[in-house]
């Protein structure tokens, strides 16, 4: 185990630098480069001021120098100017009479200033990320339970009434995206149009004070969409552990039916949902985008839309290495947990 695990960090490591190496180029492309040199300097210049003004700040350089500066295995950039005036990337947190750090990267802790909320980037991301945990955490509560519960239910007696029932709920929530369900559920319990005003339309209150009131309806609206998947696949599953030979055996010997599912057949069927289940994790982080911006809930994905939207930059990759380690680390949960759940899976 300890050997599987060294070999997937590795392949780990070089998969999220080659993933935060396309965004950084990417991102770094001339037009947007362009744009925020006009954005930061004057929107009126010209293309030759703009070309003047990346240079004094080292954007024109090759993307491979910039990329190795910004992990910080390269010293940071600096420029002298006419009058001897000396910048640089790793100047901005330095006091006067301070000789600034030579490396500056994500390796040293500095994940770059966000030219839209002018503070560092790495504090943006710690306050926005504690805000989608709480969301997310309340989501994983209410979600995987349930589908679990549906799952099973559904996958107990194949082709019941119950079973099409529930069935039938999960494709319908599946197939609802969260723009649609969120804007219905705004609509039916917060709008003053119909007249249940049961919960707040917004969650920004619930950023400081999170209650039922404000912070029901954005967890809801999340977990109705992952909720039918984990339950479609917690159906399908638990209907192949059911008709398998030892469980037939089991009900041929007068077991009883609540002992089956509990003891003999509800571990071999959670194998299947379990990885689904871990990977919702780095789908709640970046598929929160819609609900956070639908119920003004300023967390991870509202930060990626402010950041994508202005061309931040320097957020946007720290936004971008968050992502990455987000998903790198639950598939490496995932494959440990499957092992574990599964003794017929040996790691060689």
């Amino acid at each position: 185990m300890g050997l599987f695990i060294l070999r997937r960090a590795g392949i780990m490591l070089i998969t999220a630098l080659c993933l935060t190496f396309v965004v950084f180029f990417l991102t770094n492309l001339y037009p947007n480069l362009e744009k925020l040199g006009k954005t930061q300097g004057n929107i009126r210049m010209t293309d030759a001021q703009v070309e003047t003004w990346l240079d004094r700040r080292g954007y024109l350089r090759p993307t491979v120098v910039k990329y190795g500066e910004w992990l910080g295995v390269l010293p940071g950039f600096t420029y002298t100017d006419s009058d001897g005036n000396l910048t640089g990337r790793c100047f901005r947190d330095s006091q006067p009479g301070e000789t600034a750090p030579r490396f500056c990267g994500i390796l040293q802790g500095n994940w770059g200033y966000s030219i839209v909320f002018k503070q560092p980037a790495g504090e943006i991301i710690a306050t926005r990320l504690t805000l989608t945990g709480k969301l997310m955490f309340w989501v994983m509560v209410l979600m995987v339970p349930t589908a679990l519960i549906v799952g099973v239910l559904a996958g107990m007696k194949e082709g019941s009434r119950t079973d099409r029932t529930l069935t039938t709920f999960s494709i319908v929530s599946t197939a609802t995206p969260e723009y649609v369900s969120g804007v219905i559920l705004i609509a039916v319990f917060a709008s003053s149009a119909v007249g249940l005003k049961w919960f707040k339309g917004t969650a920004t209150s619930a950023m400081d004070d999170a209650n039922f009131s404000n912070f029901f309806l954005p967890v809801l609206t999340i977990s109705l969409y992952g909720m039918g998947y984990i339950a479609r696949m917690t159906r399908a599953s638990m209907t192949e552990v059911m008709t398998a030979q030892y469980i037939r055996t089991a009900r041929l010997k007068g077991v009883r039916f609540s002992s089956i599912v509990l003891k003999h057949a509800l571990r071999n069927a959670l194998i299947a949902p379990f990885t689904v289940i871990m990977l919702q994790f780095p789908w709640l982080l970046n598929g929160v985008v819609i609900v956070e911006t639908l119920f003004n809930y300023k967390g991870f994905g509202w930060t990626l839309v402010q950041a994508a939207g202005n061309n931040d930059i320097e957020l946007l990759l720290a936004v971008s290495v968050v992502s990455v380690i987000v998903v790198l680390v639950t598939q490496l949960i995932s494959d440990i947990g499957y092992v574990y759940l599964n003794p017929r899976i040996r790691v060689s």
